[in-house]
């Protein structure tokens, strides 16, 4: 399966941008979505923006994956969760 996720452009020099999703900052090509600018969010896949997205559908996915980490730290908790060596 593959997943594009949803990030913010947050700087940009020709078609290299660097791409923020939740605090998580990587360089991106924009190569294939010449229209963005900075400050728009894109979807990103394989280190390319692969198509430009609106604020209220990039925060429901983003939405989505916070519930997912919460799920998987209480799941780590039930199961007695990291201990330190």
């Amino acid at each position: 399966m593959c997943l594009a996720v949803p990030a913010r452009i947050v700087e940009m020099t020709g078609d290299q941008a660097v791409a923020d999703a939740m605090g998580n900052r990587w360089a991106i090509r924009t190569t294939l979505t010449p229209e963005v600018k900075l400050g728009d969010i894109v979807l990103v896949h394989a280190g390319y923006a692969i198509a430009k997205i609106d604020e209220e559908e990039a925060k429901k996915t983003w939405e989505l994956f916070e519930q997912i980490a919460e799920m998987e730290a209480e799941r780590g908790k039930a199961q007695g969760g990291d201990h330190a060596t």
